[in-house]
């Protein structure tokens, strides 16, 4: 699964434990989403959308 989460936590300046932190989730959770390996939740997706100040679509919606 594509996505702009990296783009969008490097634009808040946030490490990738600082993000799982406010989130709820785990460093290697936001590491895998960031790649790609793991389709979240909808509410963990919600969750990152609105902590790093973004819609959904905007980080998640795939553009070919």
């Amino acid at each position: 699964m594509k996505n702009r989460v990296k783009l969008g936590r490097i634009k808040k300046d946030l490490t990738q434990a600082q993000l799982a932190k406010r989130v709820g989730a785990t460093r290697q959770t936001i590491g895998l989403i960031e790649k790609g390996d793991y389709n979240p939740s909808l509410q963990l997706c919600i969750a990152i959308a609105k902590e790093l100040g973004q819609t959904l679509d905007e980080l998640f919606w795939e553009v070919s």
